[in-house]
């Protein structure tokens, strides 16, 4: 059965892991060595992997292939990130990255999993990725294409993933097991990636300067999709990623206060356009 409309609550829930992706993203953003900064942020996933696998049931097996999908897919979509970081302002990087993902996401969902969102709700995941590419692009020129390239890349991924972390919260029988063992799956890999890389003792004297604020990162990107996951169990992934993307919103603030990348008249139009989305989400929902 397919999960239609959305509660406030979760709606609320939605909006609290949005705000918390934002900050993880400012949060890398910042990190000298951006690879080794989202490698650290990775292994930090053990802590709150380890603690739910500990007291919640396995996941249903069919939610295996899922995991295994998704985690392929994690691995470019954090490589991707980490290049459009590299050459790209934070202000216009995320926006990019997140602004098609609620499009392809309603699409996907749609050929996928049948999910057909009332016309108020679709109206209203346009208006989201309208307004988040209109975040992207409000400067006069872009600053590296580079960066754009890689962002886009990281849309894609977006896409891809949710689509298949949706469903697999789903068809797991529980959301909670299946986020905790997703976490999970990314931490071997990723750690014998960074010793093939860099070598042990190279690896724990680059990983060093970024865990202040790497392990930080960990935690409130697991939190922040362990939530985005549950709520696709309970209303349609399109809404619920097109939710979740207003963290552009915060994204440009972090911009323009903390990182000091500006934040004009443009950005605020653009971010009344997500606003007007989310309203036509909830009642189209």
């Amino acid at each position: 059965m397919q999960p239609h409309g959305m509660e406030l609550w979760v709606a609320g829930m939605v909006l609290l892991a949005a705000t918390l992706h934002a900050s993880w993203n400012a949060l890398i953003k910042v990190q000298g060595d951006r690879i080794v900064g989202i490698a650290v942020m990775n292994l930090a996933w053990l802590l709150p992997g380890g603690v739910a696998a500990a007291v919640l049931p396995l996941p249903s097996p069919a939610a295996v292939p899922f995991i295994a999908a998704s985690f392929a897919i994690h691995i470019v979509y954090f490589w991707a990130l980490a290049r459009a970081y590299q050459f790209g302002d934070f202000g216009q990087v995320y926006p990019i990255a997140r602004g098609t993902a609620p499009l392809l996401v309603a699409i996907g969902a749609y050929a996928v999993a049948d999910e057909r969102l009332s016309p108020a709700s679709m109206a209203g995941v346009g208006l989201v990725a309208a307004g988040i590419a209109a975040l992207a692009f409000v400067r006069a020129r872009v600053t590296d294409g580079r960066a754009v390239l890689a962002a886009f890349v990281t849309a894609g991924t977006i896409g891809a993933y949710s689509i298949v972390d949706g469903l697999g919260a789903r068809a797991s029988g529980n959301a909670h097991s299946y986020a905790a063992w997703l976490f999970l799956s990314n931490v071997p890999p990723i750690a014998a990636w960074c010793v093939w890389r860099f070598g042990l003792r190279g690896f724990l004297e680059r990983a060093r300067p970024s865990l202040r604020a790497g392990v930080p990162a960990g935690i409130l990107s697991a939190v922040s999709y362990w939530l985005a996951m549950w709520a696709m169990t309970l209303a349609p992934l399109g809404l619920v990623v097109a939710l979740r993307e207003t963290s552009v919103v915060i994204a440009a603030i972090i911009g323009a206060v903390v990182l000091r990348e500006g934040f004009g008249p443009r950005r605020i139009a653009a971010a009344t356009l997500v606003a007007a989305g989310v309203a036509l989400i909830k009642l189209g929902g």
